[in-house]
Order: structure tokens, then sequence, then C-alpha cells
């Protein structure tokens, strides 16, 4: 399965939309992703911190994995100018 390419900063701004959408995490702030330098294949980034806010703990961790799952089916991380699917 093909993903699109996206840099840093793109994928932080749907990532941080994208939990801020869920229930209950309305003011999560998400300060950067980070890339797994070691994977190819997949998901090749992960989200590292996510700043609460106002949010529960368990809410945002709900959200952190349901929003992983669903964009690392979508995008994959692209460096150093790679634009190929993950």
């Amino acid at each position: 399965m093909k993903t699109l390419g996206k840099t840093q900063a793109e994928l932080t701004v749907l990532v941080e939309a994208a939990i801020r959408s869920q229930p209950g995490c309305e003011t999560a702030r998400v300060p950067k992703l980070r890339g797994l330098p070691h994977v190819r294949l997949g998901r090749n980034w992960e989200i590292p911190a996510v700043l609460l806010g106002d949010c529960l703990i368990s809410d945002i961790d709900r959200a952190v994995i349901t929003v992983h799952r669903r964009l690392g089916r979508t995008f994959h991380l692209v460096t150093n100018g790679d634009t190929g699917p993950a």
C-alpha cells in the first residue's frame, strides 16, 4: 500500500488537527513529530509528546493511538528530499 509523503511540518499540522478533533482533546498540542530512522516501510514516524492543555491523559492516550494508526496508513514522513512511498 502506497502512502503519501509529508514533511515534518506538514505532518505535524495534520496530526495536531486530528488529535484536537478527538473528544476531550480540544486543547492538546503536538509540538513535533519524530522520524524513526531505521524504519523504511510503513509508519516511519511517531508522536513522542503531546502537551495536554486541559485534557485528560486518558483522552490523549486514546487519541494518539487512534490518530497514529489512522494517519500512519495514509502518510509517511519525508526526510532528506525522499519523496517515495514508505
